[in-house]
């Protein structure tokens, strides 16, 4: 991969903090890069490093001053930024693959068409390619538990609205820049309500409270409205009705 010389680029933020950045922008390569690094780091376990987490494109590791100096943590971050080439590096292992029952426009996502008019689409084939669309967990964020996932294909990339939607509820599925977000509980939004799920990513009663983790990666089936009912009616625990398995390493 091609990438401007600058990256990735390492920078201190404060004073027990380093963030590692492999893009100005996402995408699958800087986003693989930054989990993959993430996960090596994470691997290595460093004495002092006592957090990591990783966004869109960049992964930042927290470490104590008084057990590991800047200059050692910066040196240690850079023998392993330069031990690979990161844009290709396979992804962390123990990723699972969710399948998740979701209803697509009906009153319960209200905004499909309106997605649909903005990719030039019709309705049901913006249907059709969500629901076949395998993404990724980019990053968790802004909620507890809440993923961004994608990328999607490039007639997604739509711009988000320019009113925000009073509130959306749990488990709505919403759509802007070649991403979907799934929301972890009601909020405000300025991106588009296309799906409705019954899956619970933020489950604060579980000793596991996040249902995903970065790197894991989705696929939104369509189902009917009846059958989210169903679903609703008989799966208590969260899961709303998914399959889950194990990504092979």
């Amino acid at each position: 991969m091609t990438t401007d010389t600058q990256f990735p680029l390492m920078r201190t933020v404060g004073f027990d903090g380093l963030l590692v950045t492999f893009a100005q922008t996402m995408s699958e390569p800087s986003n693989r890069a930054a989990l993959a690094f993430r996960g090596a780091v994470e691997a290595q376990q460093i004495d002092g490093v006592f957090e990591t987490s990783a966004s869109l494109a960049s992964a930042y590791v927290r470490f104590d001053p008084s057990q590991l100096s800047h200059h050692d943590i910066k040196g240690q971050l850079r023998a392993l930024l330069d031990s690979r080439d990161w844009y290709s590096a396979p992804l962390p292992s123990g990723r699972r693959f969710w399948k998740v029952p979701t209803v697509y426009g009906t009153d319960l996502a209200p905004q499909l068409e309106d997605a649909a008019s903005a990719a030039g689409l019709d309705p049901a084939e913006v249907i059709e390619r969500l629901s076949q669309s395998r993404v990724r967990v980019l990053t968790i964020g802004f909620a507890p538990g809440q993923p961004y996932l994608g990328p999607l294909g490039p007639e997604f990339n739509i711009p988000r609205l320019k009113e925000l939607t009073p509130v959306v509820p749990e488990g709505a599925l919403v759509l802007a820049i070649s991403q979907f977000v799934l929301f972890s509980g009601p909020t405000p939004t300025g991106w588009r309500h296309v799906g409705q799920t019954a899956f619970r990513c933020f489950r604060p009663e579980m000793e596991q409270s996040f249902a995903l983790n970065p790197g894991d990666e989705m696929q939104f089936v369509s189902i009917s409205r009846d059958a989210l009912e169903d679903i609703r009616a008989t799966c208590t625990d969260g899961t709303g009705g998914v399959s889950c398995e194990e990504i092979p390493a």
